[in-house]
């Protein structure tokens, strides 16, 4: 795990991505998505470093997906550094982020409690 990568505006977990060896991030002024990517625009549009900083109940652009969802909403009530120490105690454990492409055991959920429950205990 690359801790210091920490998590994306939109939650998706740049610290155990294997396409961040190709990704230099959301936050630098040349990520490949800036243009198209609701999460990033809106949330510097807002202001915020990341989408866990919003009140609102979102749904729009990655968090469409239960992974970033899941990610923000335990960030809203945990905090960032309880999630990246869960992944991290989770990936020493042998749960693995990306299996083949981007899928990984934090996608085979479809809801987000549940996805919460995984990432708080590293089992289902």
């Amino acid at each position: 795990m690359k801790r210091e990568l920490g998590i994306a505006r939109c939650g998706l977990a740049c610290c155990l991505c294997s396409e961040n060896v190709h990704c230099i991030g959301c936050n630098s002024g040349e990520c490949p998505g800036k243009d198209w990517c609701e999460n990033r625009n809106c949330s510097i549009e807002n202001n915020y470093t990341h989408c866990y900083e919003c009140k609102a109940e979102c749904r729009k652009g990655l968090l469409s997906k239960i992974k970033p969802y899941g990610f923000t909403l335990f960030i809203k009530r945990y905090g960032e550094k309880a999630l990246l120490d869960c992944l991290e105690r989770n990936e020493k454990a042998g749960v693995v982020y990306h299996r083949e492409g981007i899928c990984g055991d934090y996608d085979d959920f479809n809801d987000a409690e549940e996805l919460i429950k995984f990432i708080k205990t590293g089992k289902r």
